[in-house]
């Protein structure tokens, strides 16, 4: 399926709430995905049970925030063509972690943070986040043609940035959607099956790019092949649902 297609049915199907369409799927496993990267323990099931009732039953942070990534989706796909700016990831952070219990939404980090647990990867202090948030943004949006190399470059600067307390990875995922999309380029869902790659990838990403590029474009391609076998291409219409 064309980027530009993609993008028009993931707009038109986030009106309704259809069983196994495209943005069906996507809601679901990039909810899933994300959130048991950064160690949710809410399951598959959980998730479609979560998504498809809009209700849960604990009222815990995990479960907020699997409803809250649905949220954040469809702010990404609300402001699929806008520039990045600040005020929008700062916006992605607050639609995340609203309702649970941190106490910084949307508020740049208080205190020093790392990217993982073992082999920790230093972040940017937190004195100089937003000096580098927008030197970054600057860079970035600077760019005559954004290209898949440039996005996951803006990812990894993201991520060593990290500056929120909470949800970075999560937002800076989610930032990698939209900007796929929106420079017609094929989007991914990092699997928390493929999280030891995707780690190692933001790691080493310094030394060697390739292995971080080359994770990232195996998910595109196992999104690419999902969303083409969810959409029947002779006649427009779904030819496989999920449960």
């Amino acid at each position: 399926m064309k980027v530009k297609k993609l993008k028009n049915e993931l707009i038109k199907q986030k009106e309704n709430k259809t069983k196994g369409n495209i943005y069906h799927f996507s809601q679901i496993n990039f909810a899933f995905n994300s959130n048991k990267i950064e160690g949710s323990k809410i399951s598959e099931d959980e998730t479609i049970k979560i998504f498809e009732t809009n209700s849960y039953k604990e009222n815990s942070d995990d479960e907020i925030e699997i409803q809250n990534h649905f949220k954040l989706f469809d702010y990404m796909l609300d402001n699929l063509d806008k520039s990045l700016t600040k005020e929008m990831i700062i916006e992605m952070n607050v639609i995340l972690k609203k309702n649970t219990s941190d106490e910084n939404k949307g508020g740049f980090k208080k205190h020093n943070n790392t990217i993982g647990v073992i082999n920790e990867i230093k972040t940017t202090d937190r004195n100089q986040v937003e000096e580098s948030i927008d030197s970054l943004l600057n860079k970035y949006n600077s760019l005559d043609k954004i290209t898949l190399e440039d996005i996951i470059e803006f990812h990894y600067n993201f991520e060593i940035i990290h500056p929120f307390e909470d949800g970075n990875g999560r937002v800076g995922r989610m930032i990698m959607f939209k900007e796929c999309l929106r420079n017609n380029i094929m989007p991914m869902i990092i699997l928390d099956s493929d999280k030891h790659f995707y780690l190692r990838g933001l790691n080493q990403y310094k030394n060697d790019k390739l292995f971080l590029i080359d994770t990232i474009k195996n998910e595109q391609d196992i999104y690419e092949k999902i969303i083409n076998d969810l959409y029947g291409i002779d006649n427009n219409s779904i030819k496989k649902r999920i449960s």
